[in-house]
């Protein structure tokens, strides 16, 4: 084992590898942490951890004592997909400052779609000076789609701002002010009721394709949506019907399929959708580091560390 020295591994071209690799050294000055591509065979040879933001497998695998990888980052669907049925376990990154900044993205535009910025919008480029319906937060229903960390820290804001809340998981969950549904059965009438959708569940084979034309025509006619989660959650076919035929008035989204999105992607170009550069929940470099710091250090004292569950995905 090569006490103390730890690659960071990213995919190839990467703009923030230095700027992580600097980062995740001050916050642990008793490690040596090293770009991937600097290391030595020898250096290759005895790591036992590495930290890693999306990965190239075949980098990882020039690591032959590799035991565990961390990850910078909160969703990991994908690094568990790309490694597939290995010995090697992953530690996503859970970072409370992420909740609190996805908290506040939910927030911002919760109110955007609650106050139909859209729609002024649309009469700005018209030139149309009209004033539009006012209805009071406290008459607008949000429905949260995943009550974990972000989820809770979400619902918190929006009862700040007075809206109805209501909130899906898998498994039941109890929170003060929050409407909690859980499971398959409770997921239409959860959905009947909710003004605006707000998605910020982890991509899993469950959640893949979650919501499909079903259960977008489940929403009442008129709801809005907002995507924080991951892309492939929505179906894209699905979600463009039902912003044409008007079931839901407009969608937000920060995630898509393939990232960057594509020029010349629908989404686009579509009268009803916001798109977002993937940017409501931005990883804080400090806080993020000071928190791999702290568990590499945990496993280094005492070998105990909370593994990803790989069936679950997260």
């Amino acid at each position: 084992m090569t006490a103390g020295l730890i690659p960071f591994v990213a995919r190839a071209g990467d703009s923030e590898t230095d700027a992580w690799v600097q980062a995740l050294q001050l916050a642990m000055p008793g490690e040596r942490v090293v770009r991937f591509d600097a290391l030595s065979a020898e250096e290759r040879a005895g790591c036992t951890v590495a930290i890693v933001a999306n990965p190239n497998p075949a980098d990882l695998c020039q690591l032959p004592a590799l035991q565990w990888v961390h990850s910078v980052w909160a969703g990991v669907e994908r690094l568990v997909a790309e490694l597939g049925d290995t010995h090697l376990k992953i530690v996503r990154l859970v970072d409370p400052n992420l909740a609190d900044t996805m908290a506040e993205a939910v927030l911002a535009w919760t109110l955007y779609l609650h106050r139909d910025m859209p729609r002024y919008a649309r009469q700005q480029a018209d030139a149309v000076w009209q004033s539009l319906p006012y209805v009071p937060a406290r008459q607008r229903t949000v429905g949260l789609l995943g009550l974990g960390a972000l989820g809770e820290a979400a619902a918190r804001r929006l009862l700040t701002a007075n809206f109805q809340v209501r909130g899906w998981s898998r498994n039941r969950k109890a929170m003060g002010g929050v409407t909690c549904f859980a499971g398959d059965d409770e997921l239409q009438p959860m959905l009947a009721a909710c003004d605006i959708l707000v998605c910020l569940l982890p991509l899993t084979p469950q959640t893949t394709g979650l919501l499909n034309a079903q259960r977008l025509a489940w929403l009442p006619r008129g709801a809005q949506l907002i995507n924080f989660a991951r892309g492939r959650i929505v179906d894209d076919g699905a979600l463009r019907a039902a912003l044409d035929s008007g079931q839901v008035a407009h969608a937000v989204l920060d995630v898509f399929a393939t990232e960057p999105l594509p020029p010349g992607e629908w989404q686009w170009k579509h009268p009803a959708v916001t798109v977002l550069p993937h940017c409501s929940g931005p990883t804080d470099l400090a806080t993020a580091a000071a928190i791999v710091a702290a568990n590499i250090t945990r496993w280094r004292q005492n070998g105990q560390m909370d593994f990803v569950d790989s069936l679950r995905g997260y």
